[in-house]
C-alpha cells in the first residue's frame, strides 16, 4: 500500500463512498459485500479511523444493504487490528441494532454476540456493557428488544457490581410497557438463567418467569413456557415442585390454545427436565388433558410426543401408566393414528397382547371412519400392523377389514386396499394368500356391482406376481377368462388389461393355447375400448 500522502491511497474509500451513494441498490449491496477487501486495502488503522466512522454515519439504506453490513461487521475483528481493537466495531453495530427492520436488528445482535467473546473482561466493562445499557434504556422499543439478546453474553465475565446492574436491566425489560420487548425478554429468559448463579435463578428468574407466564399477551406466555423448561433443568429436584411446576401446570391449562400447544410441543424436554417423580404425579394428568384438548392442533402436538413420552416413563410404572392413563385418552383420530404409526416403538414399550386389546377397537373404528382420508391412513399402516401382530391375530381380527375396503365407495380406498393385499402377501407368503385372500377376491367376480367385479381384476393384477405362476394359472386365470364375457364393456377391457399385466407370470404354452384365443375374441368386440386394449395386449405379449 502506498503512503497516505499518495493519491491512490484514497482510492478504495473514495470508490466505496461513490458506490454507497449510487442510486442502484445492487451496486450498494455489492460494495458492502466487498467491505473486507476494502478494509484489507486500507489497513487496520485507516479501517478504524476512516472506514468505520464513515459506515456508522451513513447507515440509512435499504434493509438488504444494512443486513449485509450487519453480517460483515461480525467478521471484522482481524481487519480492525484484532481483539485489542474489537470495540471499534461497536458503534456501527449499535446503530444497526436499533433500526426498524427486525431481520437487520437480529443480524446486528448476532454479530455483537459473536464479537463479545473477543473482548477482554476489561473491554467488556468499559465498552460492551455500556452499549447494552444504552440499548436497554433506549427510547425506541427496537433498541430495547435488541438489548435482551446481549445480557447473557456479557454477564459471566464482568464484576459482581456490573452483574447486579445487568440483572436489574433485564428485570426492567421483563415488565416493559411494549409487548414486543416483553416477548424478546421472555425468549431470552432461559438463556439468561443458564449463566446466572443459582441463588439469583431462585431469587430473580423465578419471579420473572411467573410474571411472564401470566402476561396478558399469549405470545409472551408461550415463550415463557419454553424458558420454564430451561429453568427446570437448572434447579435441584426439591425446588422444582414449589418454584416451577405451579406455573407450568397453569400453562398446560391456559385459555389460549397457542400456549397449550407450546406445552405439548415441549413435553418431552419438560419430562426429562423434571424427572420421574414429578412426571408420574404432575405430567401424566397434564398429558392426558392435552391428548383430549378441544383444539385439534394441540391434540396433534401431544400425539407427536406419545412415543417419546412413553419411552421416557420410569420402567417400574411404565406399562400401568400407558394402559390406564394414556391409551384410554386415545379417542381422537390424529392421536390414534400417531400411536399406530409408531407401533414399532410403542410395541417395545408395552406388550403386543395388551396393545392389541386396547388398540384394536380403535383400529376398527378408524377403519370405518366417515372421513375417507382417515380410512386411507389406516390402510397404509396395515402391513406394519400385520407384521407386528402376527398372522393368527391378523386373520382373526383384521382380515375382514382388509376385504371390506376392497368394496369401499371411494376409489382411492379400493386402490390402496388392493396395494395393501399385495404387501400382506409379501409378508405372510403365497400359501396364506391361497387359503385366505384369493378365494375371497375371486368371490367378488360374481358381485352384481360392476365396480366390485373390476376390483377383482385389479387385485389379480397386484397378486399374480407375489403369488407366483401356479396359483395364478390354477385359481385366478379361469376367473379372468370367465369375466371376458361380462356384459359391461368396462369390465371386458379391464380383462384385456389384466391379461397383459399377468401374461409375464404365465408359461408360453398357457399364453398360446388359453390367453391368445380370449384376447382374439375381445379384439373383435363391438366396443372400441375393448378392441383397443385387447389389440395392445396381443402386441405387448407378442401373441400376434
Amino acid at each position: 500500500m502506498a503512503g497516505a500522502d499518495s493519491d491512490d491511497s484514497l482510492y478504495p474509500i473514495a470508490v466505496l463512498i461513490d458506490e454507497l451513494r449510487n442510486e442502484d441498490v445492487q451496486l450498494r449491496l455489492n460494495s458492502i459485500k466487498k467491505l473486507s477487501t476494502i478494509a484489507l486495502a486500507l489497513g487496520v488503522e485507516r479501517t478504524r479511523t476512516e472506514l468505520l466512522p464513515f459506515l456508522t454515519d451513513t447507515i440509512y439504506d435499504e434493509d438488504e444493504v444494512l443486513l449485509a453490513l450487519a453480517e460483515q461487521l461480525g467478521n471484522f475483528t482481524m481487519l480492525v487490528g484484532g481483539p485489542e481493537y474489537v470495540h471499534c466495531l461497536l458503534p456501527p453495530l449499535e446503530s444497526l441494532a436499533t433500526v426498524e427492520e427486525t431481520v437487520v436488528r437480529d443480524k446486528a445482535v448476532e454479530s455483537l454476540r459473536k464479537i463479545s467473546h473477543e473482548h477482554s473482561p476489561v473491554d467488556l466493562e468499559v465498552h460492551f456493557e455500556p452499549l447494552v445499557k444504552r440499548l436497554a434504556s433506549g427510547d425506541w422499543f427496537t433498541s430495547r428488544t435488541s438489548a435482551c439478546g446481549l445480557f447473557s453474553v456479557c454477564y459471566p465475565r464482568v464484576s459482581s457490581t456490573v452483574k447486579a446492574e445487568i440483572r436489574q436491566h433485564f428485570r426492567t425489560l421483563c415488565s416493559d410497557d411494549t409487548p414486543m420487548v416483553r416477548r424478546a425478554a421472555a425468549s431470552k429468559l432461559g438463556e439468561f438463567a443458564k449463566v446466572l448463579e443459582l441463588e439469583y435463578v431462585k431469587s430473580d428468574i423465578i419471579s420473572l418467569f411467573t410474571a411472564l407466564a401470566s402476561d396478558e399477551q399469549d405470545s409472551v406466555r408461550l415463550l415463557a413456557v419454553e424458558a420454564g423448561v430451561s429453568i427446570a433443568t437448572l434447579l435441584p429436584q426439591e425446588d422444582l415442585e414449589a418454584l416451577v411446576m405451579p406455573t407450568l401446570r397453569q400453562a398446560a391449562e391456559d385459555k389460549s390454545w397457542r400456549v397449550r400447544y407450546m406445552v405439548a410441543d415441549k413435553f418431552s424436554d419438560l419430562q426429562k427436565a423434571v424427572g420421574p417423580e414429578i412426571t408420574k404425579n404432575d405430567l401424566v394428568p397434564a398429558f392426558q388433558n392435552l391428548l383430549k384438548d378441544c383444539e385439534a392442533e394441540v391434540r396433534a402436538a401431544a400425539a407427536n410426543k406419545v412415543k417419546e413420552f412413553c419411552e421416557n416413563l420410569p420402567e417400574d410404572s411404565r406399562e400401568t401408566i400407558i394402559m390406564t392413563h394414556i391409551l384410554p385418552c386415545v379417542k381422537c383420530p390424529e392421536v390414534r393414528l400417531n400411536i399406530i404409526s409408531n407401533l414399532d416403538c410403542v410395541n417395545e414399550v408395552i406388550g403386543i397382547r395388551q396393545l392389541s386389546q386396547s388398540l384394536l377397537p380403535a383400529i376398527v373404528e378408524l377403519a370405518e371412519d366417515a372421513k375417507w382420508r382417515v380410512r386411507l391412513a389406516i390402510i397404509e399402516y396395515m402391513p406394519l400392523l400385520a407384521g407386528q401382530l402376527g398372522v393368527e391375530f391378523f386373520d382373526e381380527k383384521l382380515n375382514s377389514l382388509c376385504m371390506a375396503w376392497l368394496v369401499d365407495h371411494v376409489y382411492a380406498i379400493r386402490e390402496a386396499a388392493t396395494c395393501n393385499l399385495m404387501k400382506l402377501v409379501e409378508k405372510f407368503g403365497a400359501e396364506w394368500a391361497q387359503n385366505t385372500i384369493v378365494p375371497k377376491v375371486l368371490g367378488m367376480a360374481n358381485d352384481p356391482n360392476y365396480l366390485h367385479r373390476m376390483t377383482t381384476l385389479f387385485c389379480i393384477n397386484a397378486l399374480s406376481e407375489v403369488c407366483g405362476q401356479e396359483i395364478t394359472t390354477k385359481h385366478m386365470l379361469p376367473v379372468v377368462f370367465k369375466m371376458s364375457n361380462d356384459q359391461v364393456a368396462n369390465v371386458r377391457f379391464n380383462v384385456a388389461k389384466s391379461l397383459q399385466k399377468i401374461g409375464p407370470v404365465l408359461d408360453s404354452n398357457c399364453l398360446q393355447t388359453e390367453v391368445k384365443p380370449v384376447l382374439e375374441k375381445l379384439a373383435s368386440d363391438q366396443d372400441m375400448d375393448v378392441k383397443y386394449f385387447a389389440q395392445e395386449a396381443i402386441s405387448v405379449l407378442s401373441l400376434a
